[in-house]
C-alpha cells in the first residue's frame, strides 16, 4: 500500500519504552472492539497505527501507511498509546469514553516531560491519519445479498455476515480474489461423500462417535474474532522478548493478515455459496450421491454462522496467524503457549508448535458440525498463503 506522507519534527528526551506497550494496548483494544470480523478490521487499524508511530521514533522498517519522522528520544509508550486510542475513538460502536480513560491512565503512569508530550502528539497524528485513510474502505456498505429462491418460497431471514466484505479494500492483498481457491468438490464425488459422512458422524449435536475431549475442543473454538486469535500472538511476542518496534511490527502484520484473510474467505464464500452441513444433511437425498443418507433432524453443536460454508473462516484465520508468526520468528516450534476461550470457561489449551495450533482449530470446526474436511484444508492453505504474502510485502526491513 502506498504511504501517506507526514513529517513531524520531534526533539525530546524520555526514558526507553517498555516492550509491552504494544501487547498491553492490543489487549485493551480487543476488549473494546466487537468480537467479529468488523472488530478484526478495527484491530488492524489499531496495530498499524501503533507500528507507524513507534517505527517513526526508531526507524527500522518501511511504514505501513504514515511516513513520519521523530526524534529517537520521543516516548514510544506515549506514542503507541495515543495512536491506539486515536483509532479506537474514531470507530463506530466502540466505547470512546473507555478508550480515553484507558489512555489517561496510561499517560499518567509516564514521567512528564517533552518526550511524553511529543510522543502524544506523534501518536495522535498517526492514529488520526490511519483511521481517516480507512474511513471509506467499503467496510460499512449496506448488505445487498440476494438469497437464491423462487417467488413465494420461504428462506431464512436473518442478514448474512460480511456479504459486503469482498468489495472492501484489503490491507495488503492486491484484491479480494487474489487467493480465491478452485470450486468445492462435486456433490457426486467420493470426496464430497467422505466429508459429508465424517461431519454427519462427528459434528452432530448428539454424536456418539465424538469423544468428550473432541467436544470440549469444538466448544473451545466457538469463539470468534480478535478474542480468539490476538492473545496467541501477544503471548508469542512476550515469550520471544521482542522489543517494542518488533512487537509492533508482529502485531501489525498479524492483524493485517487476519483482516485480509477475512476479506479473502468471504470473497470465496459468496462466490461459491456452498450449503452448510445442516442444510446438506437434512437434504442428503437431493445431492444425487448414493453414499450420502439424509438425516431430517441433524443439528451441529451450536448455531451455524450465517454465511456460506466454503472455505472455513476459522481455518483461514489460523493459517494466516501461524504463517505470520513463523515468518517473524523463523520457526514452527514455540515456547509453551496457553490459550483460554470465551466459549469454554475454565478450560486452557496449550501449544508448543504453530502447526498444532492450526491443526486443532481445523479439527474443531469439523467436530462442531460447521465445516467439511475439504473446506478446512482449503481454508488453511489460503490462510498460510495470505500470511506469508503479508509478511513478505508490507512493513519490510529498511536497507542500512
Amino acid at each position: 500500500m502506498a504511504s501517506t506522507r507526514m513529517f513531524l519534527s520531534v526533539c525530546v528526551f524520555a526514558r526507553a519504552a517498555a516492550a509491552n506497550v504494544i501487547t498491553d494496548w492490543d489487549e485493551k483494544a480487543v476488549a473494546l472492539v466487537p468480537p467479529s470480523a468488523a472488530g478484526q478490521r478495527m484491530m488492524a487499524l489499531v496495530d498499524a497505527a501503533m507500528f507507524d508511530a513507534v517505527n517513526a521514533i526508531e526507524r527500522r522498517y518501511k511504514p505501513y501507511l504514515v511516513e513520519a519522522t521523530a526524534s529517537p528520544e520521543a516516548s514510544k509508550e506515549a506514542a503507541a498509546a495515543s495512536a491506539a486510542a486515536a483509532v479506537l475513538v474514531a470507530q463506530p460502536g466502540v466505547d470512546a469514553a473507555a478508550a480515553k480513560t484507558a489512555l489517561a491512565a496510561a499517560l499518567a503512569a509516564l514521567p512528564d516531560g517533552p518526550g511524553k508530550l511529543e510522543g502524544v502528539k506523534l501518536g495522535e497524528a498517526v492514529g488520526a491519519r490511519v483511521a481517516a485513510a480507512r474511513a471509506h474502505d467499503g467496510s460499512d456498505a449496506p448488505d445487498a445479498y440476494r438469497p437464491h429462491t423462487k417467488p413465494g418460497v420461504y428462506v431464512p431471514t436473518p442478514l448474512t455476515v460480511a456479504s459486503t466484505w469482498p468489495s472492501m479494500t484489503p490491507f495488503a492483498m492486491t484484491k479480494a480474489s487474489q487467493f480465491r481457491p478452485p470450486p468445492p468438490p462435486s456433490l457426486k464425488s467420493k470426496e464430497w461423500a467422505a466429508s459429508y459422512n465424517e461431519i454427519k458422524d462427528y459434528g452432530g449435536k448428539t454424536s456418539s462417535k465424538r469423544s468428550p475431549e473432541q467436544t470440549e475442543t469444538a466448544r473451545f473454538w466457538l469463539m470468534v474474532g480478535p478474542p480468539a486469535y490476538h492473545p496467541f500472538a501477544r503471548a508469542i511476542a512476550r515469550a520471544e522478548d521482542l522489543d517494542v518496534v518488533d512487537t509492533a511490527r508482529l502485531m501489525a502484520l498479524y492483524s493485517s493478515a487476519l483482516t485480509d484473510a477475512y476479506i479473502a474467505v468471504f470473497d470465496a464464500k459468496y462466490t461459491y455459496e456452498l450449503w452448510r452441513p445442516i442444510t446438506a444433511i437434512r437434504n442428503g437425498d437431493l445431492d444425487d450421491n448414493p453414499a450420502t443418507v439424509r438425516d431430517p433432524v441433524w443439528q451441529p453443536i451450536d448455531a451455524t454462522p450465517m454465511h456460506p460454508e466454503y472455505p472455513c473462516a476459522h481455518c483461514i484465520e489460523s493459517g494466516a496467524a501461524v504463517a505470520v508468526i513463523a515468518a517473524v520468528i523463523g520457526r514452527n516450534d514455540i515456547p509453551e503457549t496457553a490459550v483460554t476461550s470465551t466459549t469454554a470457561p475454565g478450560v486452557t489449551h496449550r501449544f508448543t508448535s504453530l502447526k498444532a495450533f492450526a491443526d486443532e482449530i481445523a479439527q474443531a470446526r469439523i467436530w462442531a458440525g460447521f465445516h467439511y474436511r475439504f473446506s478446512t484444508e482449503v481454508g488453511r492453505d489460503m490462510g498460510e498463503k495470505i500470511g506469508a504474502y503479508v509478511a513478505a510485502n508490507v512493513m519490510q526491513p529498511l536497507r542500512r
